[in-house]
């Protein structure tokens, strides 16, 4: 380390550091930017389809086409391993069953055309949930994530199998998301998230990344539908903002997916700390 590099690491000033902190920030933002590609270039093709007509094959299809090409780039160029895509295509099957049953119920709807439809649902719909699958695997790759206090197994897969068919049966008893939710609270209240940038670790809880990753699913999904990836019944004549209330749906969904890739994670190796 030359001397330059070596004084700004151990400069106590208070602008030394702040220097640091924007340092540590701007790398976890490009850590995250790196882990985030594939909802990237889902988003890039709904805006890009939705403006620019492509020939031959409807709109749908073409981001089928779109989707498996971007990846199989990733897995060929290294970026995502043979076991992620295990879990991405797991997530893909379990969110092309939930689609399937929503747009049956009339949650929501996919209006254009697609020879790629089964049910009245575009199988590209399957990687928006498997691009949330690919981000938290490439984020636990890249941020070497660790699990804190991680409750048992059983319980998790419990709680994660009722968020998943509450999803479903809601539409026949009560919904009891606020009630799952408060569960959720409770099991991992004691949870740590730690992970490292640039060589130093940090922590936070677990429960609370939910909700970031929550919100900021339900922010992708303004975008989505905007770009008119699928449409809610109250965005039929123009759009408008998704209830803030999906931010819940989006919560336990996470759990969903982040129950999968913390089980592949568990196989691979120890991760968890007690």
């Amino acid at each position: 380390m030359n001397n330059s590099l070596q004084d700004f690491y151990i400069d106590k000033s208070i602008g030394g550091k702040l220097r640091r902190a924007i340092l540590q920030l701007l790398h976890f933002g490009w850590e995250q930017a790196l882990s985030c590609l594939f909802p990237v270039v889902i988003f890039a093709s709904l805006a890009i389809t939705q403006f620019i007509p492509l020939p031959f094959f409807p709109r749908y299809d073409w981001l089928l086409l779109i989707f498996l090409l971007m990846q199989v780039w990733m897995v060929r160029s290294g970026l995502e391993t043979r076991d992620e895509v295990k879990v991405i295509t797991l997530f893909h099957l379990i969110g092309i069953a939930l689609e399937i049953f929503k747009v049956h119920m009339g949650s929501w709807s996919y209006p254009e055309d697609a020879y790629s439809k089964i049910f009245g649902v575009p199988l590209y719909s399957g990687f928006m949930y498997a691009s949330v699958a690919s981000y938290l695997c490439q984020a636990w790759r890249r941020l070497k994530v660790e699990l804190v206090q991680w409750p048992p197994f059983w319980i998790v897969v419990s709680l994660a199998a009722a968020i998943y068919l509450n999803f479903f049966t809601h539409h026949y008893w009560i919904d009891v998301r606020w009630g799952l939710s408060a569960l959720v609270i409770i099991v991992f209240w004691r949870s740590w998230v730690t992970y490292e940038v640039n060589g130093n670790r940090y922590r936070m809880p677990l429960a609370l990344s939910f909700v970031l990753i929550g919100f900021f699913i339900w922010i992708a999904e303004n975008i989505a539908t905007f770009f008119g990836a699928w449409q809610y019944p109250n965005q039929t004549d123009a759009w408008s903002l998704v209830h803030v209330g999906k931010v819940s749906s989006w919560l336990l969904l996470v759990i969903v997916s982040f129950l999968i890739v913390s089980t592949l994670k568990r196989m691979k190796g120890k991760i968890y700390q007690e």
